[in-house]
């Protein structure tokens, strides 16, 4: 069986952990008997490190290059432990995140560029791109709402709304960029809609 490269995308609080338990199911429904399931910062023991680094709310110094650079790090020992490998092995990887976070976080809530932060993940992501992005859309009053309510909240999810509502915006634009990669759906749905919707669109990769 080949292997498939799903992320997972979308402002805090908009559901994806709860989505890509439900695609897990379905992935395994369709045959794939190991599906690994990563996020982004983290998912390796490196990884988990620089997450605790950059998600720390007492760095509030931190420089928005020096934060692009962080998630640049922990994607690569990501991409070169974990999805290069299970790809390889006709693995089904499904991350709650990756590169695209950067550019809509970084390129274009913290006005680095998004030609500049995929240009440091070049050399980070070895030409891997997932073969399907779902973007769940969602205002980021609504999903900072919904973050306030489940936990303490981390040093990006601290921003202010403004911040969040130019993520939220970020996410709108590059999935106009990337129409055939990217795929939005409205994340102000039941789960069971969004789901549908979702898996909708992997039978659409899968039967390619």
């Amino acid at each position: 069986m080949q292997g498939i490269f799903i992320s997972m995308e979308g402002p805090d609080g908009s559901g994806k952990s709860t989505q890509i338990e439900l695609l897990k199911k379905y992935l395994e429904d369709k045959g794939y008997d190991e599906i690994i399931i990563t996020r982004e910062p983290g998912g390796t023991v490196i990884s988990e490190a620089i997450r605790g680094i950059i998600l720390n709310k007492d760095y509030t110094e931190m420089g928005y290059m020096t934060e692009a650079l962080l998630y640049a790090s922990a994607r690569a020992q990501l991409v070169s432990q974990v999805i290069k490998p299970a790809l390889e092995e006709g693995k089904a990887v499904i991350s709650d995140r990756f590169v695209d976070s950067s550019a809509v976080y970084q390129g274009m809530a913290r006005a680095l560029g998004v030609e500049n932060v995929y240009k440091i993940n070049e050399f980070a992501i070895q030409g891997i791109m997932p073969n399907l992005t779902i973007h769940l859309d969602l205002p980021a009053k609504v999903g900072i709402g919904r973050k306030k309510e489940q936990a303490e909240l981390d040093r990006m999810e601290l921003e202010a709304l403004d911040f969040h509502e130019k993520v939220a915006e970020g996410y709108r634009s590059l999935a106009k960029l990337s129409p055939e990669r990217i795929r939005t759906i409205d994340a102000t749905m039941s789960i069971e809609d969004i789901h549908n919707q979702i898996v909708a669109y992997v039978e659409q990769i899968l039967n390619k």
